[in-house]
């Protein structure tokens, strides 16, 4: 398959898979939010992804995660920055392409989310555990680690794309102009840096008070780097 099979035919100010993930995540929120008044059933913690050796944990939660929000100000920032970074990268890839990386992006976010997940909480409770239970401090450690695993929340948003997203826009469009906080004048490049620095900043400080996925929106940010270095090296971008 050429580059050219996945070349615009044109721009539009919303592009057909921009359009596309906006209503559905609508459709999401929407369809949690009337779901959760009237049955009091969470789609987030049916639909959001669990950690893998979690009960909750189905294989489809990788790719519906990405569709659920935790309120309304995180998907109104979320599919603020969709239409604004995304309309120009659909226009310039073609919608394949687009949702080809947006989709990877967001794998690859779950993944480096989980990961670190895995190696700052789960492998010392799970070392905890093993010593305690073979000290004879505790009866079963598997129920133990099975509590563990059901504790860990599950991840929604689409986060870690849209990260994705605001780096192929840098690495795109690096001399673009964005207006941060819509006031102050910044090129894409610096924009993508400052974002990235600020995520792996807060993400290392580790606040209780803070909820958020920082390497999760990191490993979006990586994954999109290594994506968009594979197809130059293939002569698939630009």
């Amino acid at each position: 398959m050429s580059y050219n099979d996945y070349r615009p035919r044109g721009f539009s100010i919303l592009p057909e898979v921009v359009k596309n993930l906006l209503i559905i995540n609508g459709l999401f929120f929407l369809i949690t939010i009337v779901i959760g008044n009237r049955f009091n059933i969470d789609l987030n913690q049916l639909l959001g992804l669990h950690y893998p050796k979690a009960d909750s944990f189905k294989p489809y939660q990788i790719i519906t995660y990405m569709f659920m929000h935790g309120g309304f100000w995180h998907i109104a920032m979320n599919m603020f920055a969709l239409w604004m970074f995304g309309t120009s990268i659909e226009n310039y890839w073609g919608g394949k392409r687009f949702l080809i990386y947006y989709l990877i992006t967001g794998l690859g976010a779950a993944f480096i989310h989980y990961l670190v997940v895995y190696f700052t909480q789960i492998a010392p409770a799970v070392s905890e555990i093993n010593a305690l239970n073979t000290m004879g401090q505790i009866s079963n450690a598997d129920e133990y680690l099975k509590v563990f695993y059901n504790s860990i929340p599950p991840v929604v948003g689409a986060s870690g794309a849209i990260y994705g997203l605001l780096l192929a826009f840098g690495m795109l469009f690096p001399e673009q102009i964005i207006y941060l906080y819509f006031a102050i004048p910044i090129k894409a490049k610096y924009f993508v840096i400052l974002f990235g620095l600020f995520e792996l900043f807060t993400g290392i400080k580790n606040s209780s008070s803070d909820n958020v996925a920082h390497f999760a929106h990191l490993g979006g940010m990586l994954f999109g780097f290594i994506l968009i270095k594979y197809w130059r090296k293939k002569g698939h971008g630009h």
